[in-house]
């Protein structure tokens, strides 16, 4: 059985099951959900960070779509 099959049978399961099932299955996967809830680790956010100042630095060096298609026009004509 594929993913997508067993995604849509616990789907379905849980969208018909009573609060006590939901309750249960809730308490076997809360702490994955917990955890795959929370990317936005310290680590993850100071590398964002780090990235997005390199960028920023480079603005200047940044060429415009026009300027780009024209260079490469001119550089395949040197062919």
């Amino acid at each position: 059985m594929s993913s997508v099959e067993i995604k849509r049978k616990l789907f379905d399961y849980i969208r018909n099951a009573d609060s006590r099932k939901v309750k249960a299955i809730y308490t076997i996967v809360e702490k994955e959900i917990e955890e795959d809830a929370n990317v936005w680790t310290d680590g993850f956010v100071n590398e964002l960070s780090r990235r997005a100042s390199e960028v920023g630095a480079d603005l200047a060096n940044l060429k415009s779509w026009e300027e780009v298609k024209s260079k490469s026009k001119k550089l395949s004509r040197k062919k």
